[in-house]
């Protein structure tokens, strides 16, 4: 609709457009609804879904190198008729922690940097949704993705367990251990990556800091280790795992869920140094936690 202003000059004129804007008078959802949607959100993007088949590739590849071994292990015991699985429910993920550090470095960046670097977050932050809901979902987001990831192949391995006619009480104990033990490396596991991640928006950097903090870091332990069980500081060897994420989940098993330590000769930490791990590891999730916080304040704002 073009009005005509009565004083305007020959040639020239005023235009008022009406582009129907309606306030909207649907039902308001809330917090709930939009932390919620967020965490499912995050959650199916950490295995590509509702993503471009590109995206799917690598987290469901590495879904797959995680359950293969448990497979070809169940078929190994089945086909001998084995008395017990060939490695423990607490030592898989220890064993495969190769795989589940590239799935935190692939999808860590993968569930922040996006907001970061296209400078979304202030518009979560914006209505209704607050700092901390953000965080929450996102945290709980990943560490949901990577308990999946840790417990299906020990699922695999309950399962085939049973089906071989283990002994049901020792597997249902065995695997109630392994998964207290997955869950919370999947806690720690998802806080470090979440952090490294939110610092920079650049994927890339965060792939490598996330690889260098998990993996590398571990090999680097485990090196140490060796060698000072080999010059017989073995009371050196359980104080070394504690400068280690994987290391230090191995040191919680083993000192609290009867777990067979993966250190050098086999020397865990005492229920005594058990503490200290137990006391590191929730010190670190808690840590990994505010820091988060801190960094979604700055960058809300």
């Amino acid at each position: 609709m073009a009005v005509e202003h009565p004083l305007t000059q020959p040639g020239e004129q005023t235009r008022i457009h009406n582009i129907g804007y309606r306030n909207y008078e649907g039902p308001r959802l809330g917090r709930g609804y939009a932390r919620r949607s967020l965490y499912s959100q995050s959650l199916r993007g950490a295995y590509g879904l509702g993503r471009s088949v590109k995206s799917k590739v690598l987290p469901m590849l590495l879904f797959v190198v995680m359950c293969v071994p448990a497979l070809i292990m169940v078929a190994v015991a089945v086909a001998t008729k084995a008395k017990d699985l060939p490695v423990d429910y607490t030592r898989y993920a220890v064993i495969m922690q190769a795989v589940i550090g590239l799935y935190v470095a692939s999808q860590g960046p993968q569930a922040v940097s996006r907001d970061l670097r296209f400078k979304t977050v202030p518009l979560y932050f914006s209505r209704p949704i607050e700092t901390g809901d953000y965080v929450r979902a996102k945290y709980a987001a990943l560490a949901s993705a990577l308990f999946i990831l840790t417990a299906a192949p020990l699922i695999v391995l309950y399962v085939g367990a049973l089906l071989a006619k283990l002994d049901f009480s020792d597997q249902s104990k065995g695997f109630g251990q392994g998964l207290l033990s997955v869950a919370l490396l999947s806690l720690l596991f998802a806080g470090i990556g979440l952090v490294i991640s939110a610092i920079t928006p650049r994927r890339g950097f965060g792939i490598a800091a996330v690889i260098a903090a998990l993996t590398i870091s571990y090999g680097a332990v485990s090196t140490v280790q060796a060698i000072a069980f080999e010059r017989s500081s073995s009371g050196a060897v359980p104080w070394l795992g504690l400068f280690s994420p994987i290391t230090l989940i191995d040191g919680v098993q083993t000192a609290f869920l009867g777990a067979t330590s993966a250190f050098p000769g086999e020397v865990g930490p005492s229920s005594g140094q058990g503490v200290v791990y137990l006391v590191v590891v929730l010190g670190l999730i808690a840590g990994c936690y505010g820091l988060l916080m801190r960094r979604y304040r700055k960058v809300g704002l």
